[in-house]
């Protein structure tokens, strides 16, 4: 990573292969998002039939356990940019 100073504040370049690894990230955590949305809309659908509460309370479980997911993904995204930060800087 580069950092300039410049008249209108601070111009960091970070690199594109950190922009391409952030995004991939990113993209990942999008699609946890929409997979545990998905799995409570349906979970939440099953309750509303007697004979569907057993597999909906399972969809609330997959869900919740998805969410363990997420702050799990946003650490290896910050262990993944922090290595190559020392690589580059070497």
């Amino acid at each position: 990573m580069v950092i300039y100073q410049t008249k209108t504040g601070l111009d960091i370049n970070i690199g594109r292969e950190h922009l391409v690894i952030q995004q991939r990230y990113e993209a990942l955590s999008a699609f946890n998002d929409l997979l545990i949305a998905v799995w409570f809309l349906i979970g939440s659908f099953f309750f509303l039939n007697n004979a569907l509460v057993e597999s909906g309370t399972w969809l609330f479980i997959v869900g919740s356990a998805q969410l363990l997911i997420k702050p799990f993904i946003k650490l290896t995204s910050l262990v993944h940019l922090r290595r190559i930060q020392k690589r580059n800087e070497n």
